[in-house]
């Protein structure tokens, strides 16, 4: 597939802070980034926040079968697709997209710098919805940490059970702020996502997400007294049976317990 002039940088838009935009102005970063994602001719691929096309170029080197870009800024979509008119664009919010529809048999790869004030809810609908090959993000490095993080520390919470349970997060490399303009006030991180063949099943899903929001809210409190402040009957036993001390707070829980103690609560929710 053959690259048009790359356009100038007079004329893009002035970053949108609303949008929370610090483009990539790194040219062997992005070339690392998109490097992570692997892509082979002919794969489909699908950029989030395509923005300056930073990453975009890199990824058209390899020769993708489709390249899909969401963009919500309409100036940046427009300056991109006169320059790449290959590309298919999707204007519009990344969190409304409806991820369910990329379905394992397309072998998505996806991949994007995202922007950090969504990075968090929009990984949590990602994994949970979609059924993708492979992706590979840049987030503010606190949010990469508590991506990835274990049992048993401050950085673990609902989002690093979530994302666990339904796939296998890495942490690949920092980016430095100074590499972005305007420049972050924070370092980044480059994860790799790769998701797990056997993911919770809907009504699992629903009845983790419920059990992560109920457990997280009062994290400082004992698993058996949470059980009990939203009147589950027999909290104890049920506890117990999972080989889980009712003393244990949520931190200490690994993805799996979490999902065998949700299984267990889906009729106290009624799903």
């Amino acid at each position: 597939m053959a690259l048009k002039p790359r356009p100038g940088p007079g004329r893009f838009a002035p970053a949108k802070r609303s949008l929370g935009q610090n483009f990539l102005i790194d040219a062997n970063i992005a070339r690392k980034i998109v490097d992570a994602l692997a892509i082979q001719p002919g794969d489909p691929v699908l950029e989030i926040g395509p923005g300056r096309g930073a990453l975009t170029r890199h990824i058209l080197e390899r020769s993708p079968g489709r390249l899909m870009v969401l963009e919500k800024d309409d100036q940046l979509a427009a300056t991109l697709i006169a320059a790449q008119p290959s590309i298919e664009l999707v204007a519009g919010d990344a969190l409304k997209f409806p991820w369910p529809e990329l379905t394992a048999e397309a072998g998505w790869k996806i991949v994007g710098n995202l922007p950090y004030n969504i990075a968090s809810p929009l990984i949590w609908d990602l994994v949970s919805q979609a059924r993708f090959a492979s992706a590979v993000f840049m987030v503010q490095l606190e949010v990469g940490q508590r991506l990835r993080a274990a049992s048993g520390g401050k950085e673990y919470g609902a989002l690093s059970v979530w994302v666990q349970s339904f796939a296998a997060v890495e942490l690949l490399f920092k980016v430095p702020p100074q590499v972005f303009s305007p420049q972050p006030k924070v370092t980044s991180a480059v994860m790799r996502f790769i998701l797990h063949p056997a993911p919770p099943e809907p009504d699992n899903a629903k009845a983790l997400a419920q059990t992560l929001k109920m457990c997280f809210q009062q994290r400082r409190k004992q698993l058996s007294t949470i059980l009990k402040s939203k009147s589950i009957v027999g909290g104890e036993g049920i506890l117990e049976g999972l080989g889980i001390h009712p003393s244990q707070r949520p931190e200490t829980l690994e993805p799996e317990r979490f999902q065998a103690l949700a299984n267990r609560l889906q009729k106290h929710f009624g799903s």
